[in-house]
């Protein structure tokens, strides 16, 4: 259940992200979100531990670790940016659920973590209701080329990201999730003031922050014990109905339309989950292991 609250957070996030970027350039949001999120979990950590304590990580988990951030909080928004620049919106909309899929290969081919028909089944279902929300059904072309390949790319490095992540999620979930927050915020926030965005209110500062928070802090270190749980290919199966969250998030609190096309996605989206939470096989490639810090 971590992964799906992970998705929700993160889902509910989506609409209010989008409310800031009235005021906000989106580079310099997705800084200020991560921002956020090192920030609060920071604080929590220090609070939780009544002061500083070592994340007790061996040299080993510190290679995963940070080859981890460096691919997920650097590479990966950067060859996102880039993309962007050379592709639609909505081709970039459909090709962010890569990461999904190439999270359940690398883990089911490379890390070898259990799989079998029901959860391949489920995982099919839950990827395609996000393609059917991601496709552009109001008519705007599909384009592919080389931003699709920087996108893909930057799906490549989030889908690393998760599975080198799971090979530390038995440590401190919370300093996991607060050091990707703190440098995937000042990289992402750096770039946005380098290509000349200006700093907002401090109020919307404020809120920015707050989102992130919850949206990106707390969801990920939901999204870190889910790994430690369930693994890397059923997590990012689960955080793929994010989308889906924060549409019908949407249409809750903003009074949006609602598609036939979104119901069929949440649909599709519901039988995967629950063939995937029926199932009473799930196990896990990484080893459990006594940590010298406390549990997130």
């Amino acid at each position: 259940m971590a992964a799906l609250a992970a998705a929700a957070l993160f889902g509910a996030s989506t609409p209010l992200a989008k409310a800031l970027l009235r005021d906000v350039t989106p580079v310099l949001l997705a800084g200020l979100l991560y921002l956020g999120s090192g920030l609060g979990l920071t604080v929590i950590r220090l609070l939780r531990d009544r002061g500083w304590r070592a994340p007790g990580l061996r040299a080993r988990e510190w290679l995963w670790l940070l080859a981890a951030v460096g691919l997920g909080g650097v590479v990966g928004p950067v060859l996102l940016m880039l993309g962007l620049t050379r592709t639609s919106a909505a081709s970039a909309s459909l090709l962010l659920n890569l990461e999904a899929v190439l999270t359940a290969a690398i883990a089911w081919l490379v890390f070898r973590e259990n799989a079998n028909r029901r959860i391949v089944f489920g995982f099919t279902l839950i990827v395609a209701g996000a393609v059917l929300l991601a496709l552009p059904w109001s008519g705007q072309a599909l384009q592919f080329g080389h931003g699709a390949l920087l996108v893909a790319g930057a799906c490549l490095c989030w889908a690393l990201d998760n599975n080198f992540t799971c090979r530390v999620s038995n440590s401190d979930a919370v300093f996991i999730a607060g050091l990707k927050g703190w440098i995937a915020g000042i990289v992402n926030t750096a770039v946005a003031l380098w290509m000349g965005a200006q700093l907002p209110a401090p109020a919307i500062i404020g809120s920015a922050l707050g989102v992130g928070l919850l949206g990106y802090g707390v969801s990920l270190v939901l999204f870190v014990l889910a790994l430690r749980g369930v693994g890397s290919a059923r997590t990012g199966a689960y955080f793929s109905t994010a989308p889906f969250i924060g549409a019908a998030l949407a249409i809750l609190a903003f009074g949006e339309h609602a598609s036939p096309v979104f119901w069929l996605a949440a649909v599709l989206m519901g039988v995967g989950v629950w063939l995937h939470l029926t199932e009473r096989h799930a196990h896990l490639g990484v080893p459990k292991r006594q940590a010298s810090t406390p549990r997130a």
